[in-house]
């Protein structure tokens, strides 16, 4: 019997190939890249078309070398790496090193299903020299960038910093969110909401108009003075506008509002989503069934689903909810503009397995997962919910006031998201021209908002806006923009550190066309027509390196001129008695020696917040960073006083003890308490109106 290999880039995906091949085949793992660009140079000649200089990655010579002795002693030969440009890529290389003879060697499927492995495996093909292409174009574009751009910022930034040509662009996306929000200044405005009484029941409705016009009240002395008059008046229903509105779900997952989603809904980070992802694709033992594949691929950009499951997510929704929720045929979606629809959506690859029928065999983050997935497919082929709207006008003299009800008619697809229940605010069944009384006004300061720091999620979905990244490429550009240290999380938004802003500003000062988002946009786009045969990858490195050289070449005399100064102090150094400077790290400020490398003395940095501690009496209250990089209080007087808090201490004494006060926040709201713990002063409300 001839003997077969399949070679797969993880062990959990070859031990469900295993399950579905049986004994005629061996599986093994490439356990990812075996191959690449040296790290130690450059590794391309751009002399000669931009040849890479490959070679075996180190620590993987002993996996190679154990794939070389399985291949030879095999009749045939296939790749399954993952259905993308690397896994492509991966395959290529793994051709050419273990000299794979048969042509038709690669095999692809987007779900690890046993009638998906079984058709792949019946019709092997080439492989793909474009999506190779694409791969290594992107590979060299980024390490000419990459190599060319570090070592300036090591001659005047830091040593060890780098850049990198589309992290760089998602750097300066936060970097001038938060120059807005510096530069904001927020406006002040008021609304007034009268309490009304009605013979069917009491609403509330909000100050809309005044003559017929729009109104924006602006201070308070404007809102008391219309109180005033709006006591006068008599009041009655004066328009009331019913309306049916549907609300269509959503199409089922792509890379990145998967990322949103369990970002937002699950507290996943984008590396954790594409990890947990991927242990659900793989395989997992499913009771009888064994080693199973839960879901499609999850590197896509397309909202494309197989009409096999559509039909199979329809029969569930029948059982499941019955055939009201069915609409008359499959619900079809239309991807973006540019989308590469190469794979499916991410679904569920049996539509008939829920979440309750999989929990017992899934972790804690699996289950959590596959739920969101499972539900937002099936909730993608139900009917649209249907809302009951009602705008009611009341009206006396010149002053309209606004109330807006909703209720839910038909929940549609919201009932397999357990979210069939939402009412909006519903309103008693009142009458036009019926007369009724207003008990009582409240009055309310606002102030307008800046635009909000990104969160991971809503950088992600910027990203993907602006067509800056590929599904595969999201979660490793937001990890590394936060390993290098330019940008921090602070209460799960993201905020440029020194060391960010340093970096961002001299990269866009030299190097404006790298850094600008529509140069990557439209880098992007060059990388999917190589993709698809419409550019020559040669051709495209060409016309940039072209460029890129002139203006490195300029950019260097010029930043000879520019002198980075480090900020000096008047701290002294402990070991030699210098004056100390202040660096930037991956985790902000710190103090260094000047005399470096003869003193290597560093100490931390930490801003004072000139607030004295209650605790020992003695030390000051100052500012520091945790090993992870997020931002703690404590006493200067450390170890000998052991205060610290994670909460923003305040310039503000507590009226019952005397000790500060900490601004406490959550998703409720903000409030003040008391720093010391056996004390219970609190101020301030939280959203729900408790005090």
């Amino acid at each position: 019997m001839a003997s077969k290999l399949v070679i797969v880039e993880s062990p959990a995906k070859a031990r469900t190939l295993k399950r579905f091949l049986g004994r005629k085949y061996s599986i093994e793992a490439s356990m990812g890249h075996l191959i690449d660009l040296p790290k130690s140079k450059l590794g391309v000649d751009v002399e000669n078309n931009f040849r890479p200089h490959y070679i075996t990655i180190r620590g993987k010579g002993k996996i190679l070398s154990q794939l070389k002795k399985e291949a030879q002693k095999a009749d045939e030969v296939y790749l399954a790496t993952d259905p993308d440009r690397e896994g492509e890529a991966i395959s290529w290389h793994l051709k050419r090193v273990l000299e794979i003879p048969n042509q038709k060697c690669r095999v692809v499927f987007n779900e690890i299903t046993k009638d998906a492995v079984k058709k792949a495996m019946e019709k092997p093909r080439a492989i793909d020299g474009k999506l190779v292409d694409a791969q290594q174009a992107r590979r060299i574009l980024d390490r000419l960038v990459g190599y060319k751009l570090s070592p300036l910022l090591w001659k005047k930034v830091k040593k060890g910093l780098s850049a990198g040509r589309v992290q760089t662009v998602a750097v300066r996306l936060i970097c001038e969110r938060e120059r807005e929000i510096e530069k904001f200044e927020p406006e002040e405005y008021w609304t007034i909401t009268g309490n009304f009484k009605a013979p069917q029941g009491n609403f509330k409705a909000r100050l809309f108009r005044i003559d017929n016009k729009r109104i924006k009240v602006k201070n308070e002395d404007q809102a008391k003075k219309l109180l005033t008059e709006i006591k006068k008046e008599e009041y009655k229903i004066s328009k009331i506008k019913e309306r049916k509105r549907e609300r269509r779900p959503l199409p089922p997952f792509i890379t990145s509002t998967l990322q949103q989603e369990a970002i937002k809904r699950l507290n996943f980070t984008a590396r954790k989503t594409m990890a947990v992802a991927q242990q659900l694709y793989e395989g997992l033992q499913i009771g009888g069934r064994g080693q199973t594949g839960l879901i499609t691929y999850m590197r896509t950009d397309s909202v494309r689903t197989s009409p096999v499951a559509q039909e199979s997510a329809r029969e569930v929704i029948k059982d499941k909810f019955g055939e009201k929720y069915l609409p008359a045929k499959a619900q079809q979606y239309r991807g973006k503009k540019g989308s590469q629809d190469a794979h499916e959506a991410i679904r569920p690859t049996d539509p008939t397995l829920t979440p309750e029928d999989a929990k017992p065999y899934l972790n804690k983050d699996q289950f959590k997962l596959y739920r969101l997935i499972w539900d937002r497919f099936i909730a993608s082929q139900m009917k649209p919910a249907v809302f009951f709207g009602l705008n009611v006008d009341v009206q006396g003299g010149k002053f309209v006031f606004r109330a807006n009800g909703s209720q839910v008619i038909f929940p549609g697809f919201l009932k397999v998201l357990g979210a069939e229940n939402i009412e909006e605010n519903i309103l008693p069944e009142l009458k036009e021209g019926e007369e009724v009384k207003l008990n009582k006004m409240e009055e309310e300061q606002h102030f307008t908002q800046p635009p909000p720091r990104f969160t991971e999620g809503t950088l992600v979905k910027e990203l993907e806006a602006k067509g800056i990244g590929r599904p595969s490429t999201y979660a490793p550009i937001v990890s590394t923009i936060q390993q290098r240290g330019y940008i921090i999380s602070e209460e799960r938004r993201f905020k440029p550190t020194e060391l960010g802003f340093k970096v961002n500003d001299l990269l866009v000062s030299f190097f404006p066309e790298i850094t600008e988002v529509q140069f990557t946009a439209q880098m992007e786009e060059k990388l999917d027509r190589v993709e698809e045969n419409q550019e020559d990858w040669v051709k495209l490195l060409q016309e940039f390196y072209e460029d890129f050289r002139v203006k490195l070449e300029k950019a260097q005399e010029q930043m000879q001129e520019v002198d980075i100064e480090d900020e000096k102090t008047d701290i002294e150094c402990d070991k030699c008695g210098a004056k100390m400077v202040i660096k930037h790290g991956r985790f902000g400020k710190f103090l260094a020696c000047p005399r470096f490398p003869e003193c290597r003395n560093t100490k931390p940095y930490m801003v004072l917040e000139d607030i004295d501690c209650f605790k020992c009496g003695k030390g000051k209250i100052v500012q520091r960073r945790s090993k992870k990089g997020r931002t703690f209080y404590g006493c200067d007087q450390f170890p000998d006083c052991d205060y610290v808090s994670w909460s923003r201490p305040l310039a503000e004494d507590c009226p019952k003890c005397g000790a500060f006060l900490l601004e406490k926040r959550s998703k409720k709201g903000v409030k003040k308490v008391c720093a010391r713990e056996e004390c219970d002063y609190v101020h301030g409300e939280d959203k729900g109106g408790k005090s």
